[in-house]
């Protein structure tokens, strides 16, 4: 019996423009380049892709009448089931082209909405993008209103389309306060997580970067996390946090949603209670796919987005992973340079990790010990310094005194070192 399960892949169209990109912004060939990429994880076939040759979008239909007019034959002639445009369309572009091409269109930003969609595993994500996608498509339901309107009724009142219109606008808005709700809910607990690391004078280091740069793989290297590592575009999405450490500190080390040009701003404000796990970080750690030939454009993307959710004052150390892809490493020490404090490394062979533990812990801000101590039974005032200190557990008492952990800043740890034991060295409290 044939399996009428399978469905054939999207028979895809790429549409660029060559116009003038901002600063930071791929090159035109390489950004449809990347749009193919980003097709494939979303499960479609590129059958074609088109640059075209103008020097703004036209604002009603984007693409001019002419070129409008040659596509549609290469649509029809290429049997095309989908043409996605390397852009994000105004809802008036959107709604003419959708009338002027015989398949559906849709823009870049809806094209990474669908993949992050598709990838998110855990509550949190799935509730960020829905709304996401929800924010994306109310200005978009709205501008269908005139068509639906026409649909029936008499002059001066609703048609039956512009009711259902209405419905479904306030069923989408209410969807969005739920949904807002929700997402503070677990910026709230985030916020109690990190008050907790706090108070345990635990280091968070967040990696972020553009993506398929190699963060989990990096993340992997480093803690033996077991995070699915995959040569595609948001392999990762959900937020993991492993701990590891770093020569005598226990630090939490976070991978962070990986960052694209135009990343969609209905995106950024939805994973904002995930971004902040970088906004709070300690340490940034920027990993760069060195082997890429739009580096530098991906930097500077990387750079805008923590800009702009205020990261930018971060310490940062850039990584540039993938260096056992290059033809010649000389290549890169001009950015090691540039970007200073940077490492090259291979987060697959290993290649460099050294060097970057070493720069880690030069670069945290406050490098935290942890301390088995004894306390006498005649120096009980010493336990109220060592809370002022830093963080005390797993404390007992017994005909020797107090006996305890603590953990602290390094330089602090020098001013009681009378009152360590030789377990120096212990694990970090739970």
């Amino acid at each position: 019996m044939e399996d009428t399960t399978f469905q054939e892949a999207e028979r895809v169209l790429l549409l660029g423009m060559s116009h003038h990109r901002t600063a930071g912004e791929l090159d035109p060939k390489a950004s449809l380049h990347e749009l193919e990429g980003l097709t494939e994880t979303a499960g479609g076939a590129v059958v074609d892709r088109v640059m075209v040759n103008r020097d703004r979008p036209d604002p009603a239909r984007y693409f001019g009448k002419g070129k409008i007019e040659e596509i549609c034959e290469l649509i029809d002639d290429c049997a095309i089931d989908l043409v996605i445009v390397d852009d994000e369309l105004s809802v008036r572009q959107q709604n003419q082209l959708e009338q002027k091409f015989p398949c559906r269109v849709i823009d870049r930003t809806a094209l990474i909405l669908q993949i992050f969609a598709d990838h998110a595993k855990t509550r949190e994500g799935k509730l960020q993008i829905e709304l996401a996608q929800l924010s994306y498509m109310l200005p978009r339901l709205s501008g269908k209103g005139t068509a639906l309107s026409r649909l029936g009724g008499g002059i001066g009142t609703r048609g039956p389309g512009e009711s259902q219109l209405e419905k479904d606008r306030r069923h989408v808005r209410r969807r969005i306060d739920t949904l807002k709700e929700e997402t503070e809910k677990i910026r709230k607990q985030r916020m109690v997580n990190r008050e907790h690391r706090r108070r345990n004078r635990m280091p968070v280091i967040a990696l972020v970067g553009y993506t398929n740069a190699g963060k989990s793989t990096l993340l992997n290297l480093l803690t033996d996390a077991g995070v699915t590592a995959e040569d595609k575009l948001f392999a990762t999405l959900d937020p993991v946090t492993r701990r590891f450490r770093l020569d005598e500190t226990e630090v939490l080390l976070t991978d962070t949603v990986g960052f694209i040009q135009q990343l969609p701003h209905s995106l950024v404000n939805a994973f904002r209670a995930t971004m902040e796990e970088a906004m709070y970080a300690d340490l940034l750690l920027h990993v760069v796919d060195s082997a890429h030939g739009e580096m530098e454009g991906q930097i500077k993307t990387v750079h805008g987005v923590l800009e702009e959710i205020g990261c930018h004052e971060k310490p940062v150390i850039h990584v540039f992973n993938k260096a056992d892809l290059l033809a010649d490493p000389v290549d890169i020490q001009h950015y090691l340079s540039a970007y200073q404090p940077a490492v090259a490394l291979s987060a697959k062979t290993g290649e460099g990790v050294v060097r970057l533990r070493q720069l880690m812990a030069e670069t945290l801000p406050e490098p935290m010990v942890a301390r088995r101590f004894v306390i006498g039974p005649d120096e009980g005032r010493l336990l109220n310094q060592f809370h002022q200190a830093g963080s005390v557990s797993q404390v007992s008492y017994d005909a020797d005194g107090v006996r305890g952990l603590i953990i602290l800043p390094r330089s602090e740890a020098e001013k009681y070192s009378q009152y360590f034991t030789k377990e120096a060295t212990t694990e970090g409290a739970q």
